[in-house]
C-alpha cells in the first residue's frame, strides 16, 4: 500500500454469541503460547546430558524459540489481515501442537531444536488474538478483553517456571511437552468451537521477499544481542551479527517502501502514535524481562553469601507466580483506567509502577517474601502497561492492518526482552564471586551486580514513561477510496 491515508472502512463489530467463552478461549491460547517460552528453564542445566550435546549448543533450545517468536509475530499479523484472523489462530495452535509433540519425542538436539522452533512460531497467536478481540466482543468488554489477552505475554512466562519445575519433579522431562501438546489441543477445540469466524480477510499478495528479508535481519540482530553476554559485547561475532542485522533491516525497509503490498506498511508504522508506542514497548519489555531473569537467580543463591535467599527452583518459581497472576487480575483495572483517562496516561502509569517496583526491589532484597512483594509491584506495572499498548496501536491503525500493527508492537516488546536478557547477562557475569575451589568451584554474581540490574530495570521503565508522554492523540483514519477512484472523485461520486 503506497500510503496509509488510503484505508479500508472499519471492520464492523460482530459480537460472538458467547463473548466471555470466546475471550477465555483466546486468552487460554495466549497463555499456552507464552508458556512455551519458559517451559524448558527448569531443565536447562540438564539439557547437555539429556540431549548428549554441549552447553553452548543446548543454549539454542531457548534462543531458537525466542527468535522464531520474534520473526513470526509481524508475519502472522500480515497473514491474518489477508486470510482472516481465525484461520491464522488455528494454524498457530496447530504449530504449537506439532512442536510440542516433536519435543516430547526428542532425545537429541536436532529434533529438539525443530520442535522448539515450531513452538516459537506459535507466538503469532497472541497479536492476532488481540486484534480479533476488538471485532468479536461487545464494546463494553473490548477494553478488558484486550487487556487480559495482552497480559498473557507476561503471565505465561511467570507461571511457566513453577509449573514446569513441578512437572519435572513428579515425572520424566518429556512430560513437559506432552502436557503442552494436550493444552494446545484443548485450545484448538476452543478456537474452533467458541471463537466466531469473522469475514475480515482482505485478499492481497503476500510479500515473500519482505518476509525473508525481515526474518534474516531480525535473526542476525537478535542472535548478536542474545549471545552478547557469552561472546562479549566487543567481540567480532557480536558486532558482526548486530551490524549485519541492522544493514539487512535498513535494506529491507527501503525495499518495503517501494513495494505496493508490503509485509509491514512502514508509513503506517511511522505514524507518531504507533512509532512512539512501539518505542515505549521496547522499554517496558526490558522492564518485564529484567525481573524474570534477576529475581529467580537471587532467590536461589545460597544464604551463606549473605544476600542469597536459599530457595529451590520450585520454591523460587512459586514466589514468582503471584506476580504473573497479578498481571491478569489487573487487566480490568487497566481497562477502567483507559476508559476514564485514556490509554496514553494508562501506559505512563503502568511504566511508573514498573519503575517503582524496581526501586522497591533495591531495598527489599533481605528475604524471599519481600523480594516477591517487589516482583508483584513490577508485574502490576507490566500488566497495566502491556494492556494499554495494543489499544494505542489499534486506535492509530487502519482496521485492515490491525493484525500486522499489533504484530509489530509485539515484536517491539520482544526486542525489549531480548535486549534486557543480554544486558542482565552481561552485568551478572561481569561482577562475580567464586565459591569453593578446584573442580567444584562455582561462580556467582555479586550483590552489587543484582543491584545494578534493578537500577537498569528502573531506568528502562522511566524511559518508557518519558516516551509515552510524547505520544500524540490519534486521528481517525479516513474512509476507504473505491478502487480506481482518487479521493476527490470518490467524494463527487457519493454526492
Amino acid at each position: 500500500m503506497p500510503d496509509s491515508a488510503v484505508t479500508s472502512d472499519p471492520i464492523p463489530n460482530v459480537p460472538a454469541a458467547r463473548p466471555l467463552a470466546a475471550v477465555v478461549a483466546l486468552c487460554s491460547g495466549g497463555l499456552a503460547a507464552a508458556l512455551s517460552q519458559t517451559m524448558v528453564i527448569p531443565i536447562q542445566g540438564e539439557l547437555p546430558r539429556l540431549l548428549d550435546s554441549t552447553a553452548a549448543n543446548t543454549a539454542w533450545v531457548v534462543t531458537i524459540t525466542l527468535l522464531a517468536g520474534a520473526v513470526t509475530m509481524p508475519v502472522s499479523g500480515r497473514l491474518a489481515d489477508m486470510l482472516g484472523k481465525q484461520r491464522v489462530l488455528v494454524a498457530s495452535t496447530l504449530l504449537l501442537v506439532a512442536g510440542s509433540v516433536v519435543c516430547a519425542l526428542a532425545d537429541s538436539l536436532a529434533p529438539m531444536l525443530v520442535g522448539r522452533a515450531l513452538q516459537g512460531l506459535a507466538m503469532g497467536f497472541i497479536p492476532v488474538g488481540i486484534a480479533l478481540l476488538r471485532e468479536i466482543v461487545p464494546p463494553h468488554l473490548a477494553g478488558s478483553s484486550v487487556a487480559a489477552m495482552s497480559a498473557t505475554l507476561g503471565v505465561g512466562g511467570a507461571i511457566g517456571l513453577p509449573l514446569s519445575a513441578w512437572i519435572v519433579e513428579v515425572g520424566d522431562w518429556h512430560l513437559l511437552f506432552w502436557v503442552s501438546a494436550a493444552v494446545a489441543l484443548v485450545v484448538l477445540a476452543g478456537i474452533v468451537l467458541l471463537v466466531p469466524h469473522v469475514h475480515d480477510a482482505h485478499p492481497a499478495r503476500f510479500d515473500t521477499v519482505g518476509a525473508i528479508g525481515l526474518a534474516t535481519g531480525l535473526v542476525l540482530f537478535l542472535v548478536g544481542l542474545s549471545k552478547a553476554s557469552a561472546w562479549g559485547w566487543g567481540s567480532g561475532r557480536t558486532l558482526g551479527f548486530i551490524a549485519a542485522g541492522l544493514v539487512v533491516l535498513v535494506v529491507w525497509a527501503l525495499a518495503e517502501l517501494r513495494t505496493t503490498e508490503p509485509l509491514v506498511d512502514l508509513r503506517s508504522t511511522a505514524r507518531l502514535p504507533v512509532l512512539l508506542t512501539n518505542l515505549a514497548a521496547i522499554a517496558v519489555g526490558m522492564g518485564m524481562m529484567a525481573q524474570a531473569i534477576v529475581v529467580p537467580q537471587l532467590l536461589q543463591l545460597p544464604e551463606a553469601l549473605g544476600y542469597g535467599l536459599g530457595q529451590s527452583l520450585l520454591a523460587a518459581g512459586l514466589w514468582m507466580a503471584p506476580g504473573g497472576l497479578m498481571m491478569l487480575f489487573f487487566a480490568p483495572v487497566s481497562s477502567r483506567l483507559m476508559a476514564s483517562i485514556g490509554a496514553k496516561v494508562t501506559l505512563m502509569i503502568g511504566a511508573s509502577v514498573l519503575g517503582g517496583g524496581y526501586v522497591l526491589a533495591l531495598f527489599l532484597m533481605g528475604s524471599a517474601w519481600q523480594l516477591a512483594a517487589a516482583a508483584v509491584v513490577i508485574s502490576i506495572g507490566v500488566g497495566i502497561g502491556y494492556a494499554a499498548m495494543p489499544s494505542l496501536v489499534l486506535d492509530a491503525s487502519p482496521a485492515h492492518e490491525a493484525g500486522s500493527a499489533v504484530g509489530v508492537n509485539a515484536l517491539a516488546r520482544s526486542l525489549g526482552t531480548t535486549l534486557a536478557s543480554a544486558l542482565m547477562g552481561t552485568v551478572l557475569t561481569s561482577s562475580t564471586l567464586t565459591l569453593g575451589t578446584g573442580a567444584g568451584a562455582v561462580v556467582v554474581p555479586t550483590e552489587g551486580a543484582f543491584q545494578v540490574c534493578f537500577v537498569i530495570g528502573a531506568a528502562a521503565a522511566l524511559l518508557g514513561v518519558a516516551i509515552a508522554a510524547t505520544i500524540p492523540r490519534s486521528r481517525p483514519a479516513p474512509p476507504a477510496v473505491p478502487a480506481g477512484l482518487t479521493p476527490r472523485e470518490d467524494v463527487a461520486t457519493s454526492a
